[in-house]
Order: structure tokens, then sequence, then C-alpha cells
């Protein structure tokens, strides 16, 4: 199967390589898909849970991505993620939207609420000092 005169290698080629690697590339697509149907079909089942929670931990996830078309331009997002911790000790990290990222503080306790992996909010309580 050389590259010389014989063009049989290329029939070789597409008649081979070409179908297997279509095929693992549907393959992986087919996997990924079916996962995320998955995922959707168990947080739809789950019930929708009311916990005590408290924020234990606040993370960030920078992407950049440089356009290539021209090197001086990139794009660039940020993904919000926190922690929270639960009475019996039990964590869970949810990504959320960036205004309550910036409005969430460690420490911060209240109510989570939350159905499977899917994230439905968190209600801080309040609490006030009356030392004066």
């Amino acid at each position: 199967m050389g590259t010389g005169s014989d063009p049989s290698w290329l029939f070789d080629f597409t008649g081979t390589v070409l179908p297997v690697f279509l095929a693992l590339v549907v393959g992986i697509i087919a996997v990924s898909a079916g996962r995320g149907l998955l995922q959707w079909s168990r947080n739809n089942k789950a019930p929708l849970q009311s916990i005590p929670a408290r924020i234990v931990s606040k993370r960030t996830e920078v992407r950049q991505q440089q356009s290539q078309e021209d090197s001086l331009s990139s794009r660039t997002s940020t993904t919000y993620y926190l922690t929270y911790e639960a009475e019996d000790g039990v964590r869970r990290e949810f990504k959320v939207e960036g205004q309550e990222y910036g409005m969430s503080a460690e420490g911060d306790q209240g109510i989570l609420t939350y159905q499977g992996t899917r994230y439905h909010g968190f209600q801080r309580r309040t609490s006030y000092s009356t030392a004066e």
C-alpha cells in the first residue's frame, strides 16, 4: 500500500480507512448526544429539592479563543461556579450566572434549590446584628 505509481492505495483508503474514520466520528457524536439526553432525563425524573446549605467555595473558568483570521483579536468567556455544602456534609457544585456569583460570598447560608444536577437557586438567610 504505497503512494507510488500504483493508484490502488487510494481505493483502500476510501474503501476502508475513510468509512472507519467516519463511523468513529459518528459514534462519538452519538455517544455524546446520548449521554446528554440521559442526564436531561435523569434531571427531569429527580425531585425538586430545597435544603439548608452554605456556600463553601467560588470559582471561575476563563476560556480565551484566538481568532484564526486575525491574530490580534480574541474572544474570552467566563463560566461561574458555586459550591454548596449541605448540613450532612455533602457538597454540590453548580454553574451560576455572573450576577449571582458576584452577589454571593463564601459563608453565605440559606436554602439551596436543585433538581438532579440542575441548579434552581439559592435563597440567602439574612441575619442582622442587634449589638450596639
